[in-house]
């Protein structure tokens, strides 16, 4: 995921603006696209939210998992309110960021929700992770894990 986010900056929920260098590396990451007014949005997040806090905050040691939310809210207000009010402890890259509309195209974004699950290098682990998780909750991590062939210290 280094080299996705390579020379951006992205913010965590305390507005701290992260290395994605020191913060992605050797993990699994989940590309969110995203926005508020988006009611399936706003239904999958807090599913989201769930399964976050699960692999990442309940586990130990923590999962190997980050997600970086892309927002396609209309305003840098619309964006910071979704963000705090519904979505778990993770990152997003800055409202203002132009990257978002490459990361879009790189992704074949069309519409939201979408959550792709990439390697350290960016490379696409898969494009369902939002059906995977609804379907086969906490277990669809170890396949990424497997498949995102990072060095791994996950239990679960």
């Amino acid at each position: 995921m280094v080299d996705v986010f390579y020379g951006r900056t992205l913010l965590n929920k305390d507005g701290k603006f992260l290395e994605p260098e020191e913060v992605l590396r050797n993990k699994v990451v989940g590309i969110y696209f995203s926005a508020g007014w988006c009611p399936p949005c706003r239904d999958f997040t807090p599913v989201l939210c769930d399964f976050y806090t699960e692999l990442v905050e309940e586990s130990d040691p923590p999962a190997q998992f980050e997600i970086v939310f892309i927002s396609s809210d209309k305003s840098s207000h619309d964006m910071v309110e979704y963000y705090y009010d519904m979505h778990g402890d993770w990152l997003a890259l800055p409202w203002g960021d132009d990257y978002k509309h490459e990361l879009k195209q790189r992704y074949n974004i069309t519409a939201v929700p979408k959550l792709v699950i990439v390697k350290e290098n960016g490379d696409v682990i898969t494009d369902k992770g939002r059906k995977q998780i609804r379907d086969r909750g906490l277990a669809c991590f170890r396949s990424w894990l497997d498949a995102a062939e990072i060095f791994q210290n996950f239990k679960g």
